[in-house]
């Protein structure tokens, strides 16, 4: 796909050429590893290992901008309710606005947690093509279906995009203006949903018939979708899981402890 998440896999570094399986395995125990802290203390480790593994995947930097924009605006939402909304200990007030000490807190927690999940899930798909992802889910365990699902969803995604831009497109070329507030435009958005929705159905069973031509559907029986073709894992790869691994248990444990 043109700017799809994994446009950056083909660059040169150590996370590039990690295993697919333990790549997989590893970010996502780490992922696991940071939803699960609580604690402020842990903060400044967190952020240090994302900024470890962002520097080593070499991506740009313009990658994470480009991507946590809209995840942002969620972040911004969370940022004005939490710190005039949760706890009792007022450190500045103006009128009936407070500003609490205890959302102000529980503020850096989640955006903290919130940035660097979702960098390490940048991290994991903008260093893999997708279909050696959707091969490593299979290889360890995923039903074949929800491969195939992940899969298609992902290639149509674009193409859905790119028919909505060619209808928007004829419908200002016809004097459509979606700033307009009026139950005409209204009625037309509708309608365009619909039509969308319908093209999409039929596109998917065009889709569907012509990989039944094909003989989809009638993989030999046991076959498990990715076997076979996955590299072997090196003893560096095992190291690097191993360490990855490690430190998600350190995060989870020292959660517990303190």
């Amino acid at each position: 796909m043109r700017s799809g998440i994994d446009s950056y896999s083909h660059l040169n570094s150590l996370i590039h050429k990690w295993e697919p399986r333990c790549k997989l395995v590893a970010l996502l125990a780490l992922i696991f590893a940071f939803s699960f802290v609580r604690q402020l203390t842990l903060l400044p480790a967190m952020v240090l290992v994302t900024l470890v593994l962002s520097s080593l995947s070499r991506l740009p930097v313009a990658f994470f901008l480009s991507r946590l924009r809209y995840p942002g605006w969620f972040l911004a939402a969370i940022a004005i309710l939490l710190p005039f909304t949760v706890g009792s200990t007022i450190i500045f007030q103006f009128g009936w606005l407070a500003l609490r000490q205890e959302g102000l807190l529980l503020l850096v927690v989640v955006a903290t947690r919130f940035l660097c999940i979702l960098m390490v899930s940048l991290i994991w798909f903008g260093t893999t093509p997708l279909l050696t992802n959707i091969r490593a889910m299979g290889a360890l365990g995923l039903p074949p279906t929800l491969a195939e699902m992940m899969l298609l969803s992902y290639r149509y995604i674009e193409q859905f995009a790119e028919d909505l831009t060619k209808m928007k497109r004829a419908m200002q070329l016809r004097g459509f203006r979606a700033t307009k507030l009026s139950r005409r435009n209204l009625s037309v958005l509708a309608s365009l949903a619909g039509t969308l929705l319908v093209r999409s159905y039929e596109q998917s069973e065009q889709v569907y018939q012509a990989m039944r031509l094909r003989g989809y559907g009638y993989l030999p029986q046991g076959r498990r979708y990715g076997r076979n073709r996955m590299k072997r894992v090196s003893v560096g790869d095992a190291i690097a899981l191993g360490i990855t691994l490690l430190i998600a248990v350190g995060f989870v444990v020292g959660e517990l402890v303190i």
